[in-house]
């Protein structure tokens, strides 16, 4: 685009000026003659306005390259063929310019004094502005035609040479059933949503302060009450990015390890003063602080323990990769791996807190975000608790778009908990006023054959149903072989462990009476179809047997995890004779270590008889010579544990007596005690 379009693009409309009789006359110098006048003009420079019109600044020199085309129009009234560029591109300046030109016309002395060549000149000028303009329109589809195809050929190269971004998958019309919203991370989201904002906001704005933290976190909001965070020594890196997922590990660093290695013997002393000595140093040690929050809460200390959580959930978000993405789903953590696991379970306590609180809609958000860290191994079986979750927070759309989805490759209908939850969200669709009609029915008729299937699959689930909501059901019900005591007794314990888990955590969301009405009737059907002989009910009691033979592994830590009391006494015995320690609970048999723990050498291996005798008295007990544990409180020297060894004595020989050691006679009342 040459100067002269330009100056009239950005400059005044020269039709709505009168015509003068010095108005023809116009400089049509270039800008390469103009640097030959002199060395005063400079490349992207204009003189002012009224100084002379030599056009603006050009501050992008490709916009020259018409300047060829353009030279070669005439110019007439001061109209050249920029001003097609003009009326093209900017439809507000061109109706000011034929406004402009309706005055002029108006104007009687410049009609007069306009000759009649002038009058030619302006018909060639508008048949040249038409031939412009459809040349224009021509060239800029042409020019958008390209462009569109430029865009196919470069999506056609990165489908064809599969470029994978580790960072967060861009957003389509129809996101990820393992999509996770930032908004619904945060659970006063929820309370400003039952509650409103002044009563979540109303009492925490006064008490902040000015404190700098060192980056914006999504799970936590950090508090001004805890200590200040330096970084702990906690870090993630990006493994590999293959198939378009993302795989990251945390890692420690050797001032981290030492605090790893404190904590293990912290633990093996049984003491919670030691773990609180350890954060005393180190403020935002991961494992130290879900230990403790665990013993807050078996001591009723919910607040304590909440936030307990939170900080190590900073102290791990704080590390994050910069590609890490919590929302994008295409993120993984490989949970074999020790430094992952914390974040696994700092997430679950998290999400039961935000459960307990009454933020279900939170705690679903948190429990897709554990499901999408590894969704096919599914480490803490989510699977088992994202429906409870879904209709806890009224979300029924989302609970059937995930059974459909994950229906075909995942089974999920063999799940007791899947088979009551979606045909129970498909009932509670069909109750909701504000759908329409036909959507009400087909709602209810998918209910009703889901229900069905059901029961026929998982008969032993009806009757504790029934008396987890305090319903007596009908003798005809009750007394019938396939729903009968006898169906409960002889399900697998694998398959019963995974019912009293459904039952001890969703029962409730059956005690409405038009829920207990709908499953009534589905119940009559269902008896109707097993005294009718439908070789279903044999299929699926074949299926029962050979499915449901033992219980992974997952399935028990999820258990474990719960802390459902049917559900726990249904362990096997080979889960429950183990220790299970509450940082990491039935680990995997396969784990990756990155660093292995020092040995320690046990004093008890090499000490004599006495030492094991004082030791079994005391634990922490030292004898000469050996060094306590480095870092752990408790540790005693020799002199007090020689002082605590003689006070434990003295007071344990106090409480016997000389008369109790000596034997009975024979000439006793009732003639027993005789030594045998």
């Amino acid at each position: 685009m040459s100067r002269r379009a330009l100056r009239r693009l950005r400059g005044e409309q020269r039709g709505q000026e009168p015509l003068g009789p010095g108005a023809l006359q116009f400089d049509l110098r270039d800008e390469d003659d103009a640097e030959e006048e002199g060395p005063k003009r400079e490349l992207g420079v204009r003189r002012p306005r009224g100084a002379g019109k030599e056009g603006v600044r050009v501050n992008n020199r490709f916009e020259l390259i018409n300047i060829d085309d353009l030279e070669d129009d005439p110019v007439v009234n001061g109209e050249g063929s920029g001003c097609a560029l003009t009326d093209a591109a900017a439809p507000g300046h061109k109706g000011r310019a034929q406004r402009g030109n309706t005055e002029s016309k108006t104007d009687g002395d410049v009609a007069e004094t306009a000759p009649p060549e002038q009058s030619n000149a302006s018909g060639k000028l508008r048949k040249k502005k038409k031939k412009q303009k459809n040349k224009k329109s021509s060239t800029g589809e042409a020019s958008e035609n390209g462009l569109e195809d430029i865009d196919r050929i470069l999506e056609r190269m990165e489908d064809s040479a599969g470029w994978n971004r580790p960072g967060p998958a861009p957003l389509s019309s129809r996101k990820h059933v393992l999509y996770v919203e930032h908004r619904h991370l945060n659970p006063d989201t929820e309370l400003k949503r039952y509650f409103g904002a002044r009563a979540v906001l109303g009492e925490q704005r006064p008490r902040q302060r000015q404190r700098v933290y060192p980056k914006c976190t999504w799970l936590t909001t950090p508090k001004s009450t805890w200590p200040r965070y330096s970084k702990p020594g906690l870090s993630m890196r990006l493994l590999e990015s293959r198939k378009g997922l993302s795989f990251f590990a945390f890692e420690h660093s050797e001032e981290y390890q030492q605090a790893q290695h404190q904590f293990l013997v912290a633990v093996q002393s049984m003491e919670l003063n030691n773990i609180v000595v350890l954060l005393q140093t180190s403020p935002y040690h991961v494992d130290s602080l879900l230990q403790l929050s665990d013993a807050c809460r078996f001591q009723e200390d919910q607040e304590m323990a909440r936030d307990l959580v939170e900080r190590a959930l900073y102290s791990m978000e704080c590390a994050f990769h910069p590609l890490f993405s919590l929302t994008s789903g295409a993120c993984r953590l490989d949970y074999r791996r020790p430094e992952n696991r914390s974040f696994y379970l700092a997430l679950y306590k998290q999400m039961s807190f935000l459960e307990k609180r009454g933020c279900p809609r939170t705690a679903l958000e948190y429990c897709k975000l554990i499901l999408s860290l590894e969704p096919d191994e599914d480490p803490l079986c989510m699977l088992l608790l994202i429906d409870h979750l879904a209709l806890r927070a009224r979300n029924y759309e989302y609970l059937i778009r995930l059974f459909q989805e994950w229906e075909a490759h995942r089974n999920l209908s063999q799940l007791p908990n899947f088979a009551f939850s979606v045909p129970l969200a498909y009932f509670l669709l069909s109750q909701q006023t504000d759908l329409p009609e036909h959507e009400r029915s087909s709602a209810r008729e998918k209910a009703s054959l889901l229900i069905q299937q059901a029961l026929t699959m998982f008969p032993g689930v009806l009757l504790p149903l029934l008396e987890s909501c305090s319903v007596r059901p009908d003798a005809t019900v009750s007394s019938h072989r396939f729903f009968g005591p006898n169906a409960e007794i002889s399900q697998p314990p694998a398959l019963s462990q995974l019912v009293s888990l459904y039952l001890g955590r969703s029962h409730f969301l059956w005690k409405e009476p038009a829920t207990m009405s709908w499953l009534e009737e589905n119940v009559h059907e269902v008896l109707q179809a097993v005294d009718a002989g439908d070789p279903a009910v044999e299929a699926c009691e074949n299926r029962r047997k050979v499915l449901y033979q033992r219980a992974p592994r997952n399935i028990h830590r999820h258990v474990i995890l719960s802390e459902i009391k049917d559900a726990v006494a249904a362990l096997p015995p080979d889960v429950t004779t183990q220790s299970v320690m509450g940082f990491d609970p039935l680990p995997p048999s396969d784990t990756i270590y990155s660093y292995v723990r020092p040995e320690r050498l046990s004093p008890i291996s090499h000490g004599n008889t006495i030492a094991l005798f004082f030791r079994s008295l005391l634990p922490n007990y030292t004898m000469e010579g050996e060094r306590p544990e480095e870092g752990v409180a408790g540790g005693l020297n020799r002199n007090q544990g020689l002082n605590r060894l003689m006070l434990a004595v003295r007071d344990m020989m106090a409480n016997f007596h000389l008369n109790d050691l000596e034997a009975p006679h024979e000439d006793d009342a009732d003639g027993e005690g005789e030594w045998d």
